[in-house]
C-alpha cells in the first residue's frame, strides 16, 4: 500500500523529477500540503466512482472476494498529469444522481 501511495505521489508531483525546487522550508511545506490535497481529492473522487459502479448489481456480482479485496481508490491511470484538460462548467461530473 505504501508503494502505491508513493507511486501516486511521484505521478502527481512529476515536475523537477519530484524534487523540491526551493530550499525554503515554507515553500517545501506548501508543496507537500498541496500534494496531499491533490492525492486525497483523487482518492475521494475515485471512491465515489467505484461506489457508483459497484451499486449496479451486475458489476457487484462479477466481483469475487479476491477482486474486492484488491480494489483500491488509489488509481491514477485515468488522470492527465500535465494539467491540460477540458473544463465545461455548465455540466456536472456524473458521479451521483442529482435529485430533480
Amino acid at each position: 500500500m505504501v508503494e502505491n501511495w508513493n507511486s501516486a505521489n511521484s505521478f502527481i508531483f512529476y515536475g523537477k523529477s519530484g524534487e523540491f525546487a526551493t530550499n525554503r522550508m515554507a515553500m517545501q511545506e506548501l508543496s507537500m500540503l498541496c500534494l496531499d490535497l491533490l492525492q486525497i481529492s483523487l482518492v475521494y473522487v475515485n471512491t465515489l466512482m467505484i461506489q457508483q459502479v459497484l451499486a449496479e448489481q451486475v458489476w457487484l456480482e462479477r466481483m469475487g472476494q479476491d477482486e474486492l479485496r484488491a480494489l483500491t481508490p488509489l488509481i491514477y491511470a485515468h488522470v492527465n498529469p500535465y494539467g491540460r484538460f477540458s473544463l465545461d462548467m455548465s455540466t456536472r461530473l456524473e458521479i451521483e444522481a442529482v435529485a430533480p
